[in-house]
């Protein structure tokens, strides 16, 4: 019993630490993060596509790559974001953009003041049982939440050997975003999932730099990090697909969603 509490303190040590590794690295994740497909987002705000620039709260926004889209898409855009050197990257980037610090679990806005709430390779970090009630507590009538990951499309045979040769020490999985293990909570309606191809163009050089700021890579040691980036740079450069210039780095974005339960009911 002793070594299984240890190794449950040491998976949420882990966790945190994880969690609250990008900061630091801010300027890479903006620079090297993928955006999101417009279809994908669109999807995600369809229940409110009825109303005009729609007030829609971008939670854990980072550095703003989820943002961009849902200004793109005529939103009126609210951004929450718990790190301090993200959130000056995201009002670097975008200073039109509302923001303030904050999380899933204490959201500073008023209730029923949002349409919308989005979630861009965020909702995993989230204290779910926390986080629910405050989403529905900041939702209007009629309003949805919904989470957007981008993920490696591991039907591709070099992307999924990719993915063997960038492991380091931290590599264990996080909760899957998939429509095998839905959320769910009583203060929401059922979720519902979709998938949208997606891709991003990178070279060698810059995909590994974009792999260099997923959580996995920043929290090992410098010598670590060094050798898995140099792994996979060295693999990139081995592969007819990737060997020369730009290429795409196929990927997948999931989405689910959900609308806010009738809470007269």
């Amino acid at each position: 019993m002793g070594n299984s509490i240890e190794h449950d303190v040491a998976a949420t040590s882990l966790r945190a630490e994880r969690a609250n590794s990008f900061g630091a690295h801010a300027a890479a994740y903006a620079e090297h993060r993928p955006d999101y497909p417009a279809a994908a987002i669109q999807w995600a705000l369809k229940p409110i596509a009825h109303k005009q620039a729609p007030v829609v709260l971008d939670l854990g926004a980072g550095t703003g790559k989820l943002t961009e889209g849902l200004l793109a898409a005529g939103a009126t855009v609210i951004a929450v974001e718990p790190d301090a050197e993200m959130r000056a990257e995201l009002v670097r980037r975008l200073p039109e953009v509302t923001t303030y610090d904050g999380a899933a679990e204490s959201i500073p806005l008023p209730n029923s003041s949002v349409d919308a709430i989005v979630a861009g390779q965020a909702f995993h970090w989230f204290d779910q049982q926390r986080a629910f009630p405050e989403l529905a507590r900041v939702l209007c009538d009629g309003g949805v939440f919904a989470a957007l990951w981008n993920t490696d499309d591991m039907r591709v045979d070099w992307v999924a050997g990719l993915a063997r040769v960038a492991r380091s020490d931290t590599s264990s999985p996080l909760p899957k975003s998939g429509d095998d293990e839905l959320p769910a909570h009583a203060l929401f309606q059922d979720f519902e999932h979709a998938e949208f191809p997606h891709a991003h163009r990178r070279t060698a050089e810059s995909l590994a730099a974009t792999i260099g700021t997923y959580s996995y890579t920043l929290v090992v040691s410098a010598q670590q990090r060094t050798d898995v980036l140099g792994r996979i740079t060295d693999y990139l450069r081995s592969r007819p697909e990737t060997v020369e210039g730009e290429f795409d780095m196929p990927l997948r974005t999931q989405v689910i969603r959900a609308g806010r339960a009738d809470l007269d009911d």
